[in-house]
């Protein structure tokens, strides 16, 4: 025999179980006391005491007999591998019950409760089984089989729902930090390939513009301070990453030596929205590097844009360089801070965070960011909301 499997998690406690099982018997055995009181073949109306209490002793045994059968509903489950012997082992195991049961009643209690009933019907084994006067009760014990297999598919039902449940709440944790360590890596790329362009601008003014490299110092060390800063949050407000972006345009000021002006168009109602952190720059510095650096005799323009368009914060940074064509490759689509800009927005939005660069009709290049506009209060509210 396979040994019985260990018990699912039942959503109800083992005495609830039990007051259920008990109050089901009693009100079977009320019932089947009542059926007998009333029932046309009786001679006179009513039941005698000592039936009464047989009839009731009778469902309490099987009252006590019910937890057992559950037990063995689940331990020899009737499935497709090994049937025929779960089989036999029910029907072995029923019919043992029922003439336990029915020796019991009939030929132990009945004998002290009722002579007079015993003398008049008299009971013995050889007759209960050859006369099949068990049936009664072998039916009853299959009945309560059937309710134990019921019991133990909803149990094991449960079951698996709650190890779905487990199997999702892991597998959602086990993607987050997978997004969180591919952003990480991510950030870890970008800070390095930043930080390199930065000093080699300051190491080009060092003899030439005293002045502007102690400026570009500070501005650096600010810069590095933010970066070091980072708390590793997936998302930071605007306001914070065009800081950020200030800085790093002082240096490149500096760098150009009055050949670099910037305008803004910031909406003040978008300064709060959550962006990734250091989304803006390497769009600044792609614009810096393979846009203005290109242009000769001519100031070099930046454009910084921040919209609100329905639900979705729109960004833009605008060069007046030489356009895609005319830049040297890597405007479109290549470099480090683009790619990892694409990567970053993948990770965090899929499908809702797009970046697109693309020439400007009156020339240079237009970096655009759209991406789900949402703030600190907005992540607040949405539990409740839920």
């Amino acid at each position: 025999m396979n040994a019985a499997p260990s018990p699912p998690a039942r959503p109800w406690s083992r005495r609830t179980e039990g007051l259920l099982a008990v109050g089901f018997w009693l009100a079977l055995g009320t019932l089947a006391v009542v059926r007998r009181a009333v029932g046309p073949w009786h001679e006179t109306a009513g039941i005698p005491a000592s039936d009464v209490v047989e009839t009731l002793a009778e469902y309490g045994l099987w009252a006590l007999l019910t937890p057992l059968i559950f037990w063995l509903a689940r331990a020899y489950r009737i499935e497709r591998e090994g049937l025929a012997r779960r089989l036999a082992v029910h029907v072995l195991i029923g019919v043992g019950v029922a003439v336990a049961i029915g020796a019991l009643t009939r030929g132990v209690l009945r004998p002290v409760l009722s002579p007079e009933l015993a003398a008049s019907r008299p009971w013995s084994m050889a007759e209960m089984v050859t006369g099949l006067r068990f049936l009664d009760e072998l039916i009853i014990y299959l009945a309560v089989l059937a309710a134990g297999a019921a019991r133990d598919a909803l149990l094991r039902l449960r079951e698996r729902e709650a190890e779905a449940s487990r199997l999702l709440a892991d597998r959602v944790r086990l993607e987050a930090q997978l997004t969180e360590a591919r952003l990480s890596a991510l950030r870890m790329q970008l800070n390095p390939h930043f930080l390199f362009n930065t000093l080699n601008a300051v190491s080009a003014l060092v003899e030439r513009d005293p002045a502007g490299v102690r400026t570009m110092i500070a501005r650096l060390s600010s810069l590095l301070r933010r970066v070091l800063d980072d708390s590793g949050a997936a998302e930071v407000p605007l306001r914070a990453e065009l800081a950020f972006v200030h800085d790093y345009l002082d240096v490149q000021r500096v760098r150009f030596q009055g050949g670099l002006e910037v305008e803004e168009a910031i909406a003040p109602d978008v300064l709060d929205a959550l962006v990734p952190p250091l989304l803006l720059q390497p769009l600044v510095e792609n614009a810096v590097g393979h846009g203005v650096r290109c242009l000769e005799g001519v100031v070099g323009r930046l454009r910084l844009v921040a919209r609100r368009d329905g639900d979705r914060l729109v960004l833009a940074v605008e060069d007046n360089g030489p356009g895609l064509a005319g830049g040297d490759g890597l405007g479109g689509s290549g470099g480090v801070g683009l790619t990892n800009t694409r990567a970053r927005l993948d990770a965090l939005y899929g499908d809702d965070g797009v970046l697109s660069v693309r020439d400007r009709p009156e020339g240079g290049v237009i970096a655009e960011v759209a991406l789900p506009f949402r703030t600190l209060a907005h992540l607040d509210a949405a539990p409740a909301d839920g």
